[in-house]
C-alpha cells in the first residue's frame, strides 16, 4: 500500500459563497492543516458564527467527524479534533499502461482498501480496452466491499498526450485507435461520478512531489518505459500542464546523431525512440538477446548482465542531453528518473546524473537532487488519489457530496 501524500492546501479568500466556504473548510482538514474549529477559524480569517455555519452541513452529511481531542492550544476545554470521514465515499484511481493497468480504491482518508493489476492491452483499441477497464474496476471495488455508487471520484492515467478537459487522448503515438474516444464520458455514464482522465507520468508526478517536503518541489519527474514522459510540479505542488496538456512530452525531443531511427510518432531522432526501455529492448533483441519484455531487461539489469549494462549507460547520454537541457528551461529542484528500468539498477540514474552535471551550468545544478521514485509502481496510484479527493472537495463538487443544493 503507498503511504497518503500531501494535500495542497485552499487559498482563502475573501468569497462568501456557500460552496466555497464548505470547499475550504474541507480541505483545510483533509490536508491537516486545520483540526479544530478554532484552527479553522485562524486559518480561515471568517467569524467563529461563519464557520460554525458552514461545518455544520459537513459533520450533518457525515463528510466530517468529531473524533477525539484536538492538540491543545491554550488554557480551557480541549476542542473535539476533526477529521474527514474515511467512509464518506471512496475515490477509484487506473493508472493504465501499455500492457496492464493498476487499480486502487481509496477512502477520503487517501487508506487505500483495495489494489490489484489487471491486464489490458491498449493495442486492441478503446473499446475492448474500457470494456476491461470497468470489468476492472468493478472487481476492485467488489474486493474493498464497497458498492459503485459510493465512488465519488474515478481518476484515469492514460500513456500518452492527453486532453484533461475534455477527457480524451490525443493522437497518442502507442494507443492505436483512442484518438479522440471519449474515455471520460464513457466512464461517466457506467459509475456516474466525476471522471479526471489524464497523462499517466503527470499522476506519477504528482504522487512523487506530494510524497516529499514542499521544498524540494518544483519536480520534474521522467518516467522511462516503452517510451519515455515526463511530468512537472510547480513550486505549490500543482501540475504544470501548459495551454493544452501537452507539457512534459519529452519524449519527442530531438536526440543528436538519430536522424535514421523512425518513432512511433512518424518523426526521426526522438529520443524516446533511441533510449527508452522499449528501445533498448528492440536493440538487445536484434543482437538475438533472448528477452521478450522490458521485465526481461531489468532481471537481467539486476544480475549484472553486461549487454543489458551496456546498453543502458549508453542511452543515459541522449537522456541526460535532454534532461540538461530541461534544468536550464525548467529550474527544477528534483529530478525524478522513474520506472523498472531505473528501480533494476543504479546505471540508468548514475548515467543521467553524471551528463546533466556535465552539461548543465552550476546555477541550476548547485541544489538540484537527481534521485529514483521515492514510491515505485505506487507513485501513479498515490497522484490519482490526491487528485480525486481533491477534486471531490472542489467547490463545484462538495454540495454533491453533502447532498444538498449548490448555492
Amino acid at each position: 500500500m503507498v503511504q497518503p501524500v500531501r494535500l495542497t492546501l485552499p487559498q482563502v479568500t475573501g468569497r462568501t459563497e456557500g460552496s466555497v466556504v464548505r470547499s475550504s473548510l474541507a480541505r483545510l482538514i483533509a490536508s491537516g492543516a486545520a483540526s479544530s474549529r478554532v484552527a479553522l477559524v485562524r486559518t480561515t480569517g471568517l467569524s467563529r458564527t461563519s464557520v460554525n455555519t458552514h461545518l455544520d452541513p459537513l459533520l450533518a452529511a457525515g463528510v466530517v467527524i468529531e473524533d477525539g481531542q484536538a492538540i491543545s492550544e491554550g488554557r480551557g476545554r480541549p476542542a473535539h479534533r476533526l477529521t474527514l470521514a474515511p467512509r464518506a465515499g471512496v475515490v477509484v484511481v487506473a493508472d493504465v499502461g501499455t500492457q496492464s493497468a493498476q487499480l486502487a480504491v481509496a477512502d477520503l482518508d487517501q487508506t487505500q482498501l483495495a489494489r490489484r493489476k489487471i491486464p489490458l492491452e491498449v493495442a486492441l483499441g478503446p473499446v475492448a480496452g474500457l470494456e476491461a477497464l470497468k470489468q476492472g474496476l468493478l472487481d476492485v471495488l467488489a474486493s474493498a466491499d464497497v458498492e459503485p455508487t459510493a465512488v465519488r471520484c474515478l481518476v484515469v492515467g492514460l500513456p500518452g498526450p492527453v486532453d484533461a478537459e475534455l477527457g480524451r487522448p490525443v493522437r497518442p503515438p502507442i494507443m492505436p485507435g483512442w484518438d479522440g474516444f471519449p474515455v471520460g464520458d464513457t466512464l461517466r455514464e457506467r459509475f456516474g461520478c466525476p471522471v479526471l482522465v489524464d497523462n499517466d507520468v503527470n499522476l506519477m508526478a504528482l504522487g512523487e512531489a506530494r510524497a516529499r517536503p514542499p521544498e524540494e518541489s518544483p519536480l520534474l519527474y521522467i518516467s522511462i518505459g516503452t517510451g519515455i514522459g515526463g511530468g512537472l510540479v510547480a513550486a505549490d505542488g500543482t501540475l504544470h500542464c501548459g495551454a493544452d496538456g501537452a507539457a512534459g512530452d519529452i519524449g519527442h525531443v530531438r536526440a543528436a546523431g538519430a536522424d535514421d531511427v523512425v518513432c512511433v510518432c512518424g518523426n526521426v531522432g526522438c529520443v524516446e525512440a533511441i533510449a527508452s526501455a522499449g528501445a533498448l529492448l528492440r536493440q538487445l533483441q536484434a543482437q538475438r538477446q533472448d528477452l521478450s519484455t522490458i521485465e526481461d531487461l531489468a532481471d537481467r539489469l539486476r544480475t549484472g548482465d553486461p549487454g543489458a549494462v551496456r546498453a543502458v549507460r549508453a542511452a543515459t547520454e541522449p537522456i541526460g542531453e535532454v534532461v540538461a537541457a530541461l534544468v536550464h528551461f525548467y529550474n527544477p529542484r528534483t529530478i525524478v528518473i522513474g520506472g523498472l528500468i531505473s528501480a533494476a539498477s543504479d546505471d540508468l540514474l548514475a548515467g543521467v546524473r553524471s551528463v546533466v552535471y556535465r552539461r548543465a551550468l552550476p546555477l541550476a545544478t548547485r541544489n538540484l537532487l537527481l534521485s529514483h521514485s521515492t514510491l515505485g509502481d505506487g507513485a501513479g496510484i498515490a497522484g490519482g488519489v490526491a487528485a480525486g479527493i481533491e477534486a471531490v472537495l472542489a467547490p463545484d463538487h462538495i454540495d454533491a457530496l453533502l447532498g444538498i443544493a449548490s448555492e
